[in-house]
């Protein structure tokens, strides 16, 4: 959206894009306590933490947060893993270039000891662990997920080398019942498991993006009902609906935004449930 329209709002940013600035992200309770605890444990301890949820509970949002709050952390380095479903190949190479170790993919073992190496030496200046975070880790191959668990461990499992974060939805958790992968799943220190949110949060929400944005009385409070109401427990359908409506708003020139223009955007056979439900 550009300056001119934003200023035909009084708004900062737009605050239902979803590249909104780190500060202004809804933090709740729950995802709170889960980023302290890795901040101030998981980092200086290692070991694994899951998020699980569906689409659109706030599973990347968490990761962004996470990632931003430990990026504020001296000497404390962040990766985030880009290609999850890579081979386990793949998955060597991709590790090599984050943690800036020259690995040779044929020689597994050999990367296998350098990366310890570089970790060890990391653990041993800081006393932190290198973090590892991972989007999307339901398209994780058991043999990628078994290798990073050999791959943190020292000392017969006395010790961790890694911290790492894994996201995904609920292909995650069924992946983690799998025996190959139970003595993963048993490892995981911190988890936060988001769920659909209740009218209530998802009121909050949009009134916290507008009040950070700058502009609180952006939308009305029965057309932030209204939304509540309809995005089905969905963050992501909630922020979708708003944004359709400031950029219809804005295509209009329209000076407010209500509940006349709900209606005009999202006709009964248009609902965001509708939609859902055929995509």
């Amino acid at each position: 959206m550009n300056k001119s329209l934003l200023q035909l709002y009084g708004l900062k940013w737009n605050p239902f894009a979803t590249d909104i600035p780190i500060e202004a992200l809804h933090v709740g309770d729950a995802t709170e306590a889960f980023c302290w605890r890795i901040e101030n444990i998981l980092v200086r301890e290692g070991g694994f933490a899951l998020i699980t949820g569906e689409p659109g509970t706030g599973k990347s949002v968490t990761l962004r947060l996470l990632a931003a709050r430990l990026s504020t952390l001296p000497d404390l380095q962040v990766a985030p893993l880009t290609h999850p479903s890579a081979t386990v190949v793949d998955f060597y190479r991709e590790l090599g270039e984050l943690f800036g170790v020259d690995l040779r993919p044929h020689n597994r073992w050999g990367g296998f000891k350098l990366l310890r190496g570089k970790w060890l030496a990391h653990m041993d200046s800081t006393l932190m662990r290198p973090v590892l975070l991972i989007d999307e880790a339901q398209e994780c191959s058991p043999a990628v997920l078994s290798e990073l668990r050999l791959l943190s461990s020292a000392d017969f499992d006395a010790r961790s080398l890694l911290s790492v974060v894994l996201a995904g939805d609920r292909r995650l958790t069924e992946l983690m019942r799998r025996d190959a992968l139970l003595p993963l799943g048993s490892r995981m220190r911190v988890r936060l498991p988001l769920e659909a949110a209740s009218r209530e949060q998802l009121q909050d929400t949009l009134n916290h993006l507008m009040r950070a944005a700058g502009n609180p009385a952006l939308l009305p409070k029965d057309l932030v009902i209204t939304l509540a109401e309809h995005a089905i427990g969905n963050y992501r359908v909630l922020t979708q609906m708003a944004n359709e409506l400031l950029s219809a708003a804005a295509q209009r020139e329209l000076d407010r935004i209500d509940q006349s223009l709900y209606f005009e955007v999202f006709k009964p056979d248009a609902s965001p449930r509708t939609r859902t439900r055929n995509a």
